[in-house]
């Protein structure tokens, strides 16, 4: 089983940018606690980070029909990423889910932050647990990806 673990735009500063709403947690720290509870869950996670929409896209096209499911925190790309939406609701059409995953409650903060163009093609949503949601959405994933694989046999 492979996970994709996908960053958006600025997600390669965490631990530097806003700190008080982001936490200290570099993005390499949590790829590898993320590694050990893959390793763990018996499945194999790919990183990958951009701050481009475009490239984000390209890259999940690039493991269509290798990759089983994504957690994917996509930044800002959450509130207007409308080509990354298509992309999610494409991987889902042919069976490969998506749990989206937010450091801060976004519904907690700014109002423009509610306004979510991604959620409503995502498996999932997991937000306001800083870095544990990454942990929190593999584990979710994997269950649910197990769950249907037992079912279809």
């Amino acid at each position: 089983m492979i996970i994709l673990v996908v960053n958006g735009p600025n997600l390669n500063l965490l631990g530097t940018r806003e700190p008080g709403i982001y936490g200290s947690t570099t993005l390499a720290q949590i790829e590898e606690r993320l590694r050990e509870r893959a390793k763990a869950l018996d499945c194999e996670v790919e990183f990958f980070q951009s701050n481009h929409e475009g490239a984000i896209v390209d890259y999940l096209h690039s493991k269509m029909g290798e990759a089983n499911g994504v957690v994917l925190n996509p930044g800002a790309l959450a509130h207007y990423g409308l080509s990354l939406r298509d992309c999610l609701a494409a991987l889902a059409d042919v069976g490969v889910p998506a749990i989206e995953v937010h450091l801060s409650n976004i519904h907690a903060r700014e109002g423009w932050r509610s306004n979510l163009v991604l959620a409503p093609v995502a498996k999932g949503m997991v937000a306001g647990v800083g870095w544990r949601g990454y942990l929190a959405a593999l584990e979710v994933l994997v269950g649910l990806l197990r769950e249907a694989q037992s079912t279809s046999l």
